[in-house]
C-alpha cells in the first residue's frame, strides 16, 4: 500500500503554531491551563502546543500524558497523574494527533468528567470525521475527506514530521 504525504514537516508546524494562537485567543484570561496530551503522539503534539504557548502568552502552562487503554477502555479507565483537586476549576484541552471514528477522543474526555473543571475542550491535529461517536474536535489543524478504508497516520521525529494517508 503506497503512503501519499498529506502534511510535510513545515506545514505541521504552521498548522500546531495555529492551534497554539487560537488556544490563546479563546482563553488569554485564564491564569492556567492543562494540556492532557493522549499517549503517545498525542502527547507529544500536547508538548509542542505548550511551548508555544509559553512563549507567546503568561499562561502558565502544565502538560501531561493521558493514557487510554484503547483495547479495553471500558474495563480499564484511562490515568492521569493529576488528582481531581489539581483540575478544579481549570481549563483542559485533550490533545490526539488524529481522530477517526472518536472512540479514543471519548474515553479520553470521559476521565475529566467527574473533575470540576471549568472548561474541557478537545484538539486535534487531523480530523478525518468518520465520528462513530458523539464526540468532535473543538480545535483541528486539518479536516480530511477520507474513505474508511484509508489510514492517516502522523509521525513526529525531529525535524521530519509528516503526516501519511494510506
Amino acid at each position: 500500500m503506497s503512503k501519499t504525504a498529506i502534511l510535510n514537516n513545515k506545514q505541521i508546524e504552521q498548522k500546531i503554531n495555529r492551534l497554539a494562537h487560537q488556544v490563546l485567543e479563546n482563553n488569554y484570561e485564564e491564569s492556567e491551563i492543562i494540556i492532557a496530551g493522549i499517549a503517545s503522539r498525542g502527547y507529544v503534539l500536547a508538548k509542542r502546543i505548550a511551548k508555544i504557548l509559553q512563549e507567546i502568552s503568561s499562561i502558565k502552562v502544565q502538560v501531561a500524558e493521558l493514557k487510554v487503554h484503547k483495547e479495553g477502555p471500558i474495563k480499564r479507565k484511562a490515568t492521569f497523574p493529576l488528582a481531581d483537586n489539581e483540575l478544579d476549576g481549570k481549563v483542559i484541552f485533550v490533545v490526539d494527533d488524529v481522530v477517526n471514528s472518536g472512540r479514543t477522543l471519548i474515553y479520553a474526555v470521559r476521565h475529566f468528567l467527574s473533575a470540576p473543571v471549568k472548561k474541557l475542550r478537545t484538539l486535534v491535529l487531523v480530523d478525518r470525521s468518520h465520528n462513530n461517536y458523539p464526540v468532535r474536535a473543538d480545535y483541528v489543524g486539518i479536516s480530511l475527506a477520507t474513505t474508511l478504508q484509508e489510514h492517516v497516520s502522523v509521525e513526529f521525529s525531529k525535524g521530519e514530521d509528516v503526516v501519511y494517508l494510506q
